[in-house]
Formats: structure tokens, sequence, C-alpha cells
């Protein structure tokens, strides 16, 4: 009974740490962006950014019909970090929950 009770907990402890494995790469590869563009001058960061723009708009145009599952797959992955990149190139932008736009908009109501 007690040995019935410990495989099953085990085999839980590993179900929960194989899930869980992967969730730390992508925030790595994004803080080694940021300090990256930290410290570049601005033109280095436009520069940049413009090279960025340039290689997505090449992988855009190319006929991915003859590429076989592992380039598309490659292909992908090299789509993300060029957007984690440009995001930490950008600074982020401004963000607005509907909440709040509704709340501009009854402002902008009273007011008017």
């Amino acid at each position: 009974m007690k040995k019935k009770i410990y495989l099953i907990a085990m085999t839980m402890l590993l179900t929960v740490a194989a899930f869980n494995s992967n969730a730390a790469t992508l925030g790595d590869k994004r803080d080694v962006y940021k300090e990256a563009a930290a410290n570049m001058t601005k033109e280095q960061r436009v520069a940049r950014c413009e090279e960025i723009k340039q290689r997505v708009e090449e992988i855009k145009a190319m006929d991915k019909s003859q590429l076989n599952k592992a380039e598309k797959k490659e292909l992908k992955t090299e789509l993300k970090e060029l957007k984690s990149e440009a995001q930490a190139m950008g600074g982020g932008g401004i963000y607005l929950s509907v909440g709040a736009i509704i709340i501009i908009i009854l402002v902008l109501i009273l007011i008017l």
C-alpha cells in the first residue's frame, strides 16, 4: 500500500517537473536582449531594428511550401527570437485595457 502511494507521488512529482522545465528559457533570452539594447546607442538600436524588419520581410516573402518540417520549425523559432529582440529594442509601448478606454470615453463625454 505504501509502495503504491510512493509510486503515485513520485509520478506526480516527475510530471510536474517535466512540464515546468522549459518555463525560464524565453525569459533568459529576453534579459540578454535587454542588456544588449542598453549597451547600444540610439543609432545602433535603429539600425538593428531595420535589420530585424528586413529579415522578417525576407521570411514572409519565402516560398515555405518547399521547406520540410524541421526548416519550418527553425524559421518559426527565428521569428520568435526576432520578435523578442525587437520588443527589447523598442521599449514596450503603452497598453490600455478596455476599462481604461471606457473611462477615457466617459471623461471626454463629460468634458465636451
